[in-house]
């Protein structure tokens, strides 16, 4: 998986490189620049000592002795100063010798065909190089530390702005119409581009919405009058006398139906408001009384279609939800159950914390169960002229709610729907 830095972590890595390669560069330098250093000042010190030495007459007039780290060799010298084997092979000039641990300094210069050999030990230089190069070694790290910590420093305060745009985009209020420009707020840079570029594109979502509540407020409205006809309608039919028994249930059904309706539109015209979760607007009603009213509903549609209908009450709780709300959630989950099930039974169990409906349907795919809570997407089988808004408006009312909405698979290989109620919590009633 690629490991994406933040742009202030870029800012402190790009800052700690071209330190790291200024310092690294003139650390280089300064190790190059010694070394050069001691390959002149060693040959200008050792020849000298050397011209010295070769202004003796003899070994026997000698009135100066090498220093007491030097070591004077020459050709055809006896004893102490006869040339060993490791400077016999030394060109003219400055030269290294190691022996064992130790190394040396040679200078060697030849005269009339006669080699004459200088050699210095060379610890106490490179002791005092070993210090220099702790020093810059110091000094390398102590440029990384600062050069982070000015990357620190200057990415706080280039991230600043941006950080703060961030969180007024993110603010709920930039979606009212009255939410004040964020490009004023600004210097004419980057950021500045960025808040207007932000501007216009709240300016259109904010247009988007407005499009959007008006024209759900203004069917839901509209829906009002036809429905309250057919209700007042089904009124006169139930009073009518001459009705059968089977005229009678039929318009029970469909008087039921304007009552679902009347209640869909109210839940459309809430979610319209896009009121919050703490909102008490609406009528309130228990888990168990929703739950007993649709299974009065759907009991007998579920076993006219051959199904087993099972209910159970686990430890619901007396509070008070949202009724619209409630009876949309869970009267979409249990049309959705009928439809996609052929065989077998639909489940619903009340539970201390919200319910679940579970079906011996054929189940949803894990990699497509996610997508189907969006809008216009069905299951895979595509069952009637439905167009997949069903389990989107769940999700929708969930979320304003506080609710929370999941889907696995059952034992049985079908639907499990899961509703976690929270978030709007009345008083007990």
């Amino acid at each position: 998986m690629e490991y994406k830095q933040s742009l202030s972590r870029r800012i402190v890595i790009a800052f700690v490189l071209v330190t790291a390669l200024v310092a690294g560069a003139f650390a280089i330098g300064i190790v190059n620049v010694v070394h050069v250093v001691e390959e002149r000042l060693i040959t200008g010190e050792l020849g000298g000592d050397l011209d010295r030495l070769l202004r003796m007459d003899s070994v026997e007039s000698w009135r100066s002795q090498p220093e007491p780290d030097q070591f004077f060799y020459y050709s055809g010298g006896v004893g102490e100063f006869a040339l060993p084997e490791d400077v016999k092979h030394l060109p003219p000039g400055f030269n290294e010798v190691f022996r064992g641990d130790i190394s040396y300094h040679v200078f060697v210069r030849t005269v009339d065909g006669r080699k004459y050999v200088l050699m210095q030990d060379q610890r106490g230089f490179e002791a005092r190089e070993q210090v220099l190069f702790a020093v810059v070694l110091v000094g390398f790290l102590i440029s990384l530390a600062l050069g982070g910590l000015l990357g620190w420093l200057l990415a706080r305060r280039v991230m600043a702005p941006v950080i703060r745009l961030a969180r007024q985009v993110r603010h709920r209020d930039q979606l009212l119409v009255l939410a004040p420009p964020l490009a004023p707020d600004y210097a004419a840079d980057e950021v500045g581009e960025v808040a207007a570029a932000f501007d216009a594109t709240l300016g259109l979502l904010r247009e988007a919405l407005t499009r959007e509540r008006l024209f759900t407020s203004d069917v839901s409205h509209e829906l009002r009058t036809p429905l309250m006809v057919l209700a007042s309608s089904c009124e006169l039919l139930l009073e009518n006398p001459g009705l059968g028994e089977r005229g009678r249930a039929q318009v029970l059904r469909m008087s039921r139906a304007c009552e679902e309706m009347r209640e869909l539109v109210h839940t459309f015209l809430l979610l319209a408001r896009a009121q919050p979760a703490n909102s008490s607007e609406g009528q309130l009603a228990t888990l168990m009384d929703v739950a007993n009213d649709l299974v009065g509903q759907w009991r007998s549609a579920i076993e006219d279609k051959g199904l087993r209908f099972e209910y159970h009450v686990n430890g619901a709780l007396p509070i008070g939800y949202n009724a619209p709300f409630l009876r949309a959630v869970l009267g979409n989950l249990l049309r959705n159950a009928l439809h996609y099930t052929d065989n077998g039974w639909i489940c619903l169990q009340l539970q201390a914390t919200g319910f679940y409906v579970e079906d011996s349907g054929h189940g949803i795919p894990e990699a497509q169960r996610e997508a189907v809570f969006e809008p216009f997407v069905r299951g895979v089988e595509q069952r009637g002229d439905g167009l997949g808004l069903g389990l989107s408006l769940v999700k929708r009312i969930c979320e304003s709610q506080g609710w929370s909405v999941s889907l696995s698979a059952a034992e049985s290989g079908g639907c499990r729907f899961q509703v976690t109620l929270g978030g709007e919590l009345a008083a007990a009633v």
